[in-house]
């Protein structure tokens, strides 16, 4: 299994416990910081099964056909060329392997003033796709039965007296309906695909030769 954006290594040793002592997982970040620190706990707590490289998701430091499955939260979104991340998620899965990520998304587009802030791109959100173009990009990479399997939307209640105060300093532009229509087009979905089963040694379909 491999974690793309690994942090510091969380869900890869929860995904440790999944595939047992027979199974590897492969924890990939772009900060040595977060390496060292994810090394340093799988050490700490006898982690053995699993290891943390240091590279980009989007030229992953994995061998093509490698793993089984592939898991993410909420990292993809933080990619300029997420295209390319389901690429190389495709390159690296074994044939019949699964794709399962966590993301943010958009239902719309963001106001021009939220979608420029950096801050806001830090927070997962003004880099997110519409969740249209996010699907289609996985697809585009090669990715069959793509699903998503659990979807939450968010609004204006989800956030606290104190957080509303400080995103209407933040874009004193917005009206407190355009602030409204901002947080209600972000939505959290689970999504999962799967890379096709390899093709029968003559070259064909698996229903071509009459089989």
């Amino acid at each position: 299994m491999l974690d793309l954006g690994s942090g510091a290594g969380f869900d890869a040793f929860l995904a440790s416990q999944r595939v047992g002592p027979e199974g590897r997982v492969i924890g990939v970040d772009m900060t040595p910081q977060m390496i060292e620190r994810a090394s340093t706990l799988a050490k700490t707590h006898g982690y053995t099964n699993v290891e943390f490289r240091l590279g980009d998701i989007e030229a992953l430091p994995v061998a093509d056909g490698s793993v089984d499955a592939i898991i993410s939260n909420c990292v993809v979104n933080l990619s300029t060329d997420k295209g390319r991340v389901f690429q190389e998620a495709y390159r690296v899965l074994k044939p019949g392997g699964r794709l399962m990520v966590s993301d943010l998304v958009l239902v719309r587009p963001l106001p021009e003033v939220v979608a420029q802030d950096m801050d806001a791109y830090g927070a997962c959100i003004a880099g997110a796709l519409l969740k249209t173009e996010y699907l289609a990009a996985i697809e585009a990479a090669g990715f069959e039965r793509v699903a998503i399997v659990g979807e939450r939307g968010y609004g204006l209640d989800m956030f606290s007296p104190e957080l509303m105060e400080a995103a209407k300093a933040r874009y004193p532009g917005l009206s407190a309906d355009e602030l409204a229509s901002a947080a209600g087009s972000v939505l959290s979905i689970q999504v999962e695909g799967t890379k096709a089963e390899a093709v029968r040694a003559c070259g064909c379909a698996p229903t071509c030769c009459g089989s």
